[in-house]
């Protein structure tokens, strides 16, 4: 089986939904053998499903997975070498999206290139979009927590990485701390 991600329309739900539409996906998908839904995650504008199928039974599933809404999108995951700009640009595009699963595996993609202190600086992104992530699975405290460690890693780095204000990064994280809460910006 392939790992997939499917992306709903989202018009209701809210992260502390999350388990409650993975249950509902499970059950709307029970008939088919070679499916499994891993878990959701929901965004302001989407619900995210990470599912593992056969590539035949995708259509099959959105057709019984569309009462919860419509399908935006379905993306492929796998590990593929990616150009260190385009890992970048899409890290960017995904995490100011909502789509902070594929913001982590983007950026992780520009990571295995990179070496010193600029790898620290990828992994300090790396678990700001983790921790959204776990927010999306109804667990801002493991987010919140997560904090920490970015700011660890993003450390005193120069203030932009491409067209990256780590430094607003860095402020937002610390507001977050403070607040106890996480809140959505932009990269």
């Amino acid at each position: 089986m392939e790992r997939y991600l499917l992306h709903f329309k989202n018009e209701k739900y809210l992260p502390q939904n999350c388990r409650e539409l993975a249950h509902k996906a499970r059950d709307l998908a029970a008939d088919m053998k070679n499916v499994s839904v891993r878990l959701a995650r929901v965004a302001t504008k989407f619900i995210e499903f990470d599912v593992a199928a056969e590539k035949e039974d995708l259509d099959s599933l959105v057709d019984k997975l569309s009462p919860i809404g419509d399908l935006d999108n379905v993306r492929h995951v796998f590990e593929e070498h990616i150009d260190k700009e385009k890992g970048i640009k899409d890290g960017i595009f995904f995490f100011n999206n909502e789509r902070f699963w594929e913001c982590h595996e983007a950026f992780e993609g520009v990571w295995n290139q990179c070496y010193g202190r600029e790898k620290e600086l990828v992994q300090g992104i790396i678990l700001v979009a983790v921790a959204f992530a776990h927010q999306q699975e109804n667990e801002e405290n493991i987010g919140i927590g997560m904090l920490s460690r970015a700011l660890e890693k993003l450390g005193s780095s120069p203030s932009m990485y491409h067209s990256i204000d780590v430094d607003r990064i860095r402020k937002k994280c610390v507001e977050m701390q403070q607040a106890k809460k996480l809140t959505m910006f932009e990269i």
